[in-house]
């Protein structure tokens, strides 16, 4: 046990780890944009392909949505595996002992957004409800989990897209690192690809991880919960489910010690100013316009609270919607989506960017449906008060903000 560990919160809520890390490669093509994204535009996945070439990336250990449904999930999982075999054996990576990872990330419009990369506790993690000090943000579905289980089950690395929050007003753990970040040992620096600006990576070790994690001891007995997963949901959850899956016959002790008990994630302060939730638009296709139209206004309750607004080749509109909150809102909507897709059988695409929809929109008996934002102050007030929001609600600024695999950590 390091000497941050004792200081840390309880079973270690979130904690240093041994990250590795690719060397004497190229990392603007190593490092890809998280999976779920673009899920719709396989332009995008396609011209990653072509950057990347043969050269090592982390696009070699994910399967972007965009293809999820028409990849054999158990021989994914196996091609996934033996590329991460492959580049163990090639010594491709180095270990960052016992640390955190400072972050710094220029988003493509200017602003620099930091975060921290450690371990999580899945031990202390739940994304079913109930008290815990890592909470999910928004509900789980479960049909999207058996794919990113059955490659954490055959995978010697786990690889994180995954964002959480703290809520802390008063800047105590993440910002003081900007006033040393001078001293700290740079790890990468390097421009991310397809225009998602930036990224610098310090190390942090030692009394500056000491001091992290009292202030997150401090910041957890002052408010209970600590940690609200933002982006990333569904992956942190197929973490947990392989977790409780294979502890079962564990003793305490291995239980304790089994890196498969941890996950790695970075964790952002909620009142960074570079941190925005965007809405998660959705994108109707094989469907009669007028009909969806008409059905969305009979089923949302009629007001000036809310907009949703419709495109559709080149037509657009707004229905009105009134609701107490957002998460009322968002909770008719997803009732009346998921009712419609079925008597309609249609299918529905969530997407990021309101540009993006408007594209797909342009596409013979397609609508897309362009939702409002969400301010990010209800985000710890719900998830304190016990709520989850519904499948989809929000995403963490901009596709092209989300985090990018980069970071890697043994699992068996």
């Amino acid at each position: 046990m390091t000497k941050t560990d004792t200081i840390g919160m309880g079973s270690d809520v979130f904690s240093t780890a041994d990250i590795l890390l690719p060397h004497n490669i190229s990392m603007e093509k190593w490092s890809v944009i998280a999976c779920d994204q673009f899920s719709s535009e396989r332009e995008y996945w396609e011209r990653v392909r072509t950057f990347a070439g043969d050269e090592p990336s982390t696009l070699n250990m994910i399967i972007p949505e965009a293809f999820l449904f028409d990849a054999d999930g158990d021989a994914s999982a196996g091609i996934i595996s033996e590329t991460m075999e492959k580049y163990n054996a090639d010594g491709l990576f180095r270990v960052v002992e016992d640390s955190f990872i400072y972050i710094v990330r220029t988003l493509p419009d200017g602003r620099e957004r930091c975060g921290l990369v450690g371990a999580v506790d899945l031990e202390q993690y739940s994304f079913s409800g109930g008290a815990a000090p890592i909470l999910a943000s928004e509900g789980t579905v479960l049909e999207r989990l058996p794919a990113r289980i059955s490659i954490r089950r055959a995978a010697r690395f786990e690889l994180p897209h995954i964002m959480s929050f703290i809520s802390d007003p008063n800047k105590t753990v993440i910002e003081p690192l900007a006033q040393i970040a001078g001293d700290l040992p740079l790890l990468y620096d390097f421009d991310l690809m397809e225009g998602g600006g930036h990224i610098k990576g310090m190390r942090v070790f030692g009394e500056a991880a000491e001091n992290v994690a009292a202030a997150l001891h401090a910041l957890q007995a002052d408010g209970g919960i600590l940690l609200v997963v933002g982006d990333g949901n569904h992956s942190l959850a197929a973490a947990k489910v392989y977790w409780d899956e294979i502890k079962r016959g564990m003793s305490p002790d291995e239980r304790a010690a089994h890196p498969a008990r941890k996950a790695l994630v970075e964790i952002n302060n909620v009142f960074d100013p570079a941190i925005d939730f965007e809405a998660i638009h959705r994108v109707v296709f094989n469907v009669d316009r007028a009909d969806f139209i008409h059905a969305l206004a009979e089923a949302m309750p009629g007001g000036s609270d809310y907009g949703l607004r419709w495109v559709s080749g080149g037509e657009s509109g707004i229905v009105g919607v009134a609701a107490g909150c957002i998460g009322d809102m968002l909770d008719g909507l997803v009732d009346f989506m998921d009712n419609y897709a079925r008597a309609k059988s249609c299918d529905i695409d969530y997407i990021h960017g309101a540009e993006s929809v408007e594209h797909l929109a342009r596409s013979e008996g397609c609508v897309g449906l362009i939702l409002p934002s969400m301010d990010k102050s209800e985000l710890f007030r719900t998830v304190a008060n016990g709520g989850v929001f519904p499948k989809k609600s929000f995403s963490v600024g901009h596709a092209k903000d989300k985090r990018y695999y980069l970071e890697c950590r043994e699992i068996v």
